[in-house]
């Protein structure tokens, strides 16, 4: 699992564009596939080598419906900062309180650093958990870099006076930042397969988890956000371990109130991260929506195999063409994951739901398989007599050999001579002549060119 590490602060400070600078690359990167864009809630920054993911938990809002400020220690108020505060504490490995340097310090950053030193756990040998590093952003000048000693009044450690917007002295703060993470842990020894069940609120989520393990574990509710906290369910089926993950229902950005829900989704993004198989269930009665495909986008970014699941299909009326149109509709609105199966359940009668964990296990031993060296080479070669890549510059691509490096997901390295050469519909064409040989159902494949001379 990456660390985490969450930007606190009131609205206004700078700390989506400080988001921006650090995942920015990546984001990008996601934004040229159409159909893959996630939420901006979150993402992965790359500083040094270490990888860490960074939380945008939107300003702390002093304010009474964003119109007239509330007096200062209002309960309101108090309470807002602390639910914001809290819930940054429990799910990070370290925080970045981000201030304004053009305003000085201000009674909320007053109030927010309380809070935060207040919730920090001291540890054994005396430090305190999780780190908080003080950022005092928009110090564009020599003034207001002199000025950021204001800031030691919070009593949080030397204030790094930074600018977002320039990346002015962020790597201070960075390299300070990644020295306080700990390790990336390596999945802890659990042989069970990990199943997350994903989706938006009121999906049906908690009832598939019920009518799979054959009770009723899960709170069962047509309130859409009753499941808060990822629930892991550890249960047999034929025999093999299975670790079922139930999730709070993924809104869409602007819909996701601050607080407790807005770190339920994070929880929900983290079940995903260390799933090896995501449900993904959408609402037949509302159709496939631009948020199931954000959602989908998110399990395709972290490589983790697939199964989409229609739920209240009972409350369909259907003709002999439905499941066909709404299986081309789907197919189309995640045509960045077109080897997904899909399947037309319904968690409350229990229709097909017996269909769901052998087409899981069937994607999980897909995600698996290895393919020899020889066959590998079989494929590539046959696809470059049928489709030559074509020159560029009058320079051409030639492919040597390629082999699996790895399982899990399956992924391949093609030996080339120029690596900058091989365009990316060119990838997809080579993934789509594996695939044809050995379907890797559900499962995304990462194909990976290497340099190497002649």
């Amino acid at each position: 699992m990456k660390p985490i590490v969450a930007l606190v602060g009131r609205p206004n400070v700078g700390k989506s564009t400080l988001f921006n600078r650090l995942v920015g690359e990546r984001m990008a990167i996601v934004d040229d596939t159409p159909g893959t864009t996630r939420d901006r809630l979150f993402g992965d920054a790359d500083w040094n080598g270490r990888v860490f993911t960074v939380i945008d938990t939107g300003g702390i809002d002093p304010t009474h419906g964003g119109r007239t400020p509330l007096s200062v220690g209002s309960a309101e108020f108090i309470s807002d900062i602390r639910i914001q505060a809290q819930a940054a504490i429990q799910e990070a490995d370290a925080v970045l309180f981000i201030t304004d340097g053009e305003t000085g310090v201000t009674e909320p950053d007053r109030e927010v650093a309380e809070i935060l030193r207040r919730m920090q756990r001291k540890q054994s040998d005396g430090t305190f958990q999780p780190p908080i590093f003080l950022a005092v952003n928009k110090c564009e000048s020599r003034e207001r870099r002199d000025s950021a000693s204001e800031f030691y009044e919070l009593g949080l450690g030397d204030p790094y006076p930074i600018s977002a917007i320039h990346g002015t002295d962020t790597g201070d703060l960075l390299d300070a930042l990644i020295n306080a993470l700990p390790e990336q842990k390596e999945d802890e020894q659990d042989e069970s397969i990990k199943i997350a069940i994903v989706g938006k609120p009121n999906a049906g989520k908690s009832s598939l988890l019920n009518k799979l393990v054959g009770e009723e574990r899960v709170i069962v509710s047509p309130i859409a956000g009753t499941t808060r906290d990822a629930i892991d369910m550890q249960y047999e089926y034929d025999g093999l371990p299975i670790t079922l993950i139930d999730t709070a229902g993924i809104r869409r950005r602007g819909k996701i109130e601050k607080g407790v829900e807005e770190y339920s989704v994070i929880r929900s993004f983290k079940a995903i991260e260390r799933a090896d198989v995501a449900l993904l269930m959408i609402d037949a009665t509302t159709g496939i929506t631009a948020q199931d495909a954000h959602i989908a986008g998110f399990i395709k970014d972290e490589w983790k195999s697939c199964v989409v699941l229609v739920n209240k299909w009972d409350a369909i009326e259907k003709d002999g063409t439905t499941m066909d149109a709404y299986t081309a509709k789907i197919l189309n609105d995640l045509n960045f994951m077109s080897y997904v199966p899909i399947l037309y359940i319904s968690a409350k009668t229990g229709q097909r739901v017996d269909q769901v964990m052998p087409m899981a296990l069937r994607v999980q031993e897909e995600r698996l398989a290895r393919l020899t060296t020889s066959k590998i080479n079989e494929i590539i070669h046959k696809a470059q007599d049928a489709h030559p890549h074509p020159s560029h510059a009058g320079r051409a691509l030639k492919m040597f050999y390629g082999t699996q490096v790895r399982s899990d997901p399956p992924t391949f390295m093609i030996y080339v001579n120029e690596p900058s050469l091989m365009h990316f519909t060119y990838l997809r064409y080579l993934e789509n002549q594996i695939r044809a040989e050995y379907g890797f159902l559900g499962t995304p494949v990462r194909i990976i060119t290497k340099g190497r001379r002649e």
